[in-house]
């Protein structure tokens, strides 16, 4: 069952997004060669723990920190570590799940290192781009579907493989909520979407095959070919008109 939020709840949904759309901005500043991947991690926890909020990822389900960080042909889900330094020419992705009053937002982005090589460039912004191209659906009265199938032409359209061992979901008062949503798949299936609706929309793509697996510490999950991985969420609610994208600052902000 797909959980229609209320004013109320979208306006305590509203607070913890505007921290993590925060968060993430900056670490445009912040991400360089040399900082490990905890530092990237200390930063996160400490920033949604300044704003009395707590850090969704840690300890869910034996989660250990409070981001995941995830380098290069890491999907998802990668432990921050001291040791794992960042290096010129990567890309890494940090996602990020911030809790107030009991409700959670949940967001990602794909960074460079320095500076990287066109095609890896190019791999991040087919991420965001096919997100927002899914994000026109996200309107009443389509179908939940309808958002996957144009993530998914976007992607393919430009080369790149969709990953589909792991999709978007609902969000709310549980970190994944009903429904589930795939980043491919035809259009027209699915509940159609109606206002109240919130959810956690997430293009995971690779420069190869879309097939993964997953890592010996249980957790990191890297592309099975080793190409690179990008990844690109916010969550969105659905409204009377446009969608509201609660995880991306506004520009008064």
């Amino acid at each position: 069952m797909i959980i229609i939020k209320s004013d109320q709840e979208i306006e305590i949904m509203r607070q913890s997004g505007k921290v993590a759309a925060s968060i993430l901005q900056d670490l445009y500043g912040m991400i360089r060669p040399g900082i490990s991947t905890k530092d990237i991690d200390d930063f996160v926890e400490e920033v949604i723990r300044k704003h009395n909020m707590t850090p969704s990822f840690k300890g869910y389900n034996g989660f250990p920190a409070a981001a995941c960080v995830s380098i290069n042909e890491e999907v998802i889900h990668g432990i921050p570590s001291r040791k794992r330094l960042l290096r010129e020419g990567d890309i890494v992705s940090v996602d990020v799940g911030c809790t107030h009053m009991g409700y959670i937002t949940d967001a990602a982005r794909t960074y460079a290192v320095g500076q990287i090589d066109a095609e890896a460039a190019r791999l991040i912004r087919v991420a965001e781009e096919s997100f927002f191209d899914g994000l026109a659906f996200c309107r009443i009265g389509h179908r939940l579907s309808d958002i996957s199938h144009a993530i998914q032409r976007t992607v393919e359209g430009a080369g790149f493989g969709v990953v589909r061992d792991f999709v978007g979901h609902g969000v709310g008062r549980e970190m994944h909520e009903e429904p589930q949503i795939p980043n491919y798949g035809n259009p027209g299936r699915g509940p159609r979407l109606a206002k109240g609706m919130v959810f956690a929309i997430e293009p995971m793509i690779s420069q190869g095959g879309y097939a993964v697996e997953v890592e010996l510490d249980n957790w990191t999950a890297v592309i099975k070919d080793r190409s690179l991985a990008a990844h690109y969420e916010n969550t969105v609610v659905i409204t009377d008109g446009e969608p509201e994208l609660l995880t991306v600052l506004k520009e008064s902000e």
